[in-house]
C-alpha cells in the first residue's frame, strides 16, 4: 500500500472517530426528538458500536501499513489499542462519567492517526 493510501485511512480514521465521539456526546441531546425525526436507529447501541468498529478496523488498518511498511513504531497502536478500549467500555465509571471517557478515548484513537501520520511522513522524507 502506497504513503497516500496510508494517509488516507488515517484521515477516515480520524474522521470515523470524531464522528463516533461527536454521536455520543450529542446523542442525550438528540435522543428527546429522534423518534419525531424517524431517527431512534441512532440511540441504539448496535448502530454506536458499529462506527467504532468501523473506526477501529480502518484505523488498525492504517496503523499496522504504517508500522510495516514506514516507521516501526508502536505508539500508534499502543493508542489506537487503549482509546478502542477505553471507548468500548465507556460506561465502566458510570453514566455521569461516559462524555469524558468516550473524550479520552476518541482523544487517544485521534491521536494515533495524527502520530501514524507524522511518522510515516518523515519515514518518507528520511527515505528521499
Amino acid at each position: 500500500m502506497a504513503q497516500g493510501n496510508t494517509r488516507i485511512l488515517d484521515k477516515v480514521g480520524i474522521w470515523a472517530s470524531s464522528l463516533c465521539a461527536v454521536h455520543c456526546l450529542s446523542l442525550p441531546v438528540l435522543l428527546p426528538i429522534a423518534p419525531l425525526l424517524g431517527a431512534s436507529f441512532f440511540a441504539q447501541d448496535w448502530f454506536e458500536r458499529s462506527i467504532l468498529i468501523v473506526s477501529l478496523v480502518v484505523g488498525f488498518w492504517a496503523m499496522l501499513v504504517g508500522f510495516y511498511r514506514h516507521h516501526r513504531q508502536i505508539s500508534p497502536l499502543i493508542s489506537i489499542a487503549l482509546g478502542g478500549m477505553i471507548y468500548w467500555n465507556k460506561d465502566i465509571f458510570g453514566e455521569s462519567f461516559e462524555p469524558i471517557t468516550i473524550a479520552i478515548g476518541a482523544m487517544l484513537i485521534v491521536a494515533a492517526h495524527v502520530t501514524n501520520l507524522r511518522l510515516t511522513q518523515q519515514s518518507k522524507k528520511r527515505a528521499s
